[in-house]
């Protein structure tokens, strides 16, 4: 028993050590530094300067930090919904009965694969060129001639070209975790209702969607964590300076922490800088409360 605690401690060493110094002292040091007046992250402590809450206060009066919460919100909530709506109408149509399931389940994560540039410069550059994309031909070809003009990366249409772009990636990988879930169903509650006369869409309702709560909140933490981590397409389709369409939380604290664009007006902070990952955190951990405390586990127990 002893020589196993001692195999078990040697084993586990160095991942304790690595998540001691990769996640935990980072998350720490982080939270501290968003109480103090810092310059730059490669500033020594004792040159840090304590302001208490001035960061978070001084965050939540600038309208460019406002107006990317605003941008994450819609992003997590709209494409939230479009997202979940197509991935799960993919995965229950792969997993009953349907011809070529592994092919078109490659195809449908393919995007997933694909790099952010490269498949954010692919619909830059051949799905929404207002001169020879794949939009204006579509809409040329059947007649619309006035909407194949439309520029849709302009600055009216430039927040939901980008989230269009962005959840078209994103659709297989939560496709592959509500198939997963999907496929753990027993069968015979679908054969016991179908016998009874239940249709295909009576069956989703009452069988399908109750096993499917579980995988609903994983579905939406990892969601919830994707949006909240939202940078390169919004540095994609604004690879200059900051635009209001397009600006996360993330593109904004890498703005004030490294000054990327080539604007002048910004001025370093790597202290606000902290505070909005110390913001993004809470986001992340109310999100899991709140789906821990909505979806219970008896709740996926029929």
């Amino acid at each position: 028993m002893k020589k196993n605690r001692v195999m078990i401690i040697v084993f586990l060493a160095p991942a304790l050590i690595c998540y001691l110094l990769v996640f935990l002292y980072p998350s720490i040091r982080t939270t501290i530094m968003s109480f103090f007046a810092v310059e730059s992250v490669s500033d020594p402590i004792s040159t840090w300067r304590f302001i208490g809450l001035d960061n978070y206060t001084k965050l939540f009066g600038t309208e460019i930090f406002k107006q990317s919460m605003i941008n994450i919100a819609n992003i997590w909530f709209v494409g939230g919904i479009g997202v979940m709506t197509v991935s799960l109408f993919f995965a229950v149509s792969l997993t009953n009965g349907m011809k070529q399931v592994k092919f078109i389940r490659s195809v449908i994560y393919l995007p997933n694969v694909v790099s952010a540039i490269a498949m954010g410069t692919m619909w830059i550059s051949y799905v929404y060129n207002s001169s020879y994309g794949l939009l204006h031909n579509i809409c040329k070809s059947i007649g619309l001639d006035k909407l194949s003009e439309t520029l849709w990366t302009g600055p009216g249409h430039l927040f939901w070209s980008m989230l269009v772009a962005y959840c078209f990636g994103m659709v297989g990988y939560h496709m592959l975790i509500f198939m997963a879930s999907i496929e753990q169903i027993p069968k015979d509650y679908h054969e016991a209702a179908q016998i009874e006369g239940a249709n295909i869409v009576q069956r989703f309702f009452h069988i399908t969607l109750p096993f499917l709560r579980g995988c609903f909140r994983t579905n939406i933490v990892m969601w919830t964590v994707f949006t909240v981590a939202f940078f390169v397409w919004g540095q994609l389709f604004s690879p200059v300076n900051l635009s209001y369409a397009t600006v996360a939380p993330m593109n904004y604290m890498y703005e004030i922490v490294f000054g990327s664009s080539s604007s002048a007006a910004t001025v370093r902070d790597s202290g606000a800088g902290a505070a909005i990952g110390v913001i993004m955190m809470i986001i992340v951990i109310i999100a899991f409360s709140l789906t821990n405390l909505i979806v219970k586990n008896d709740d996926v127990e029929l």
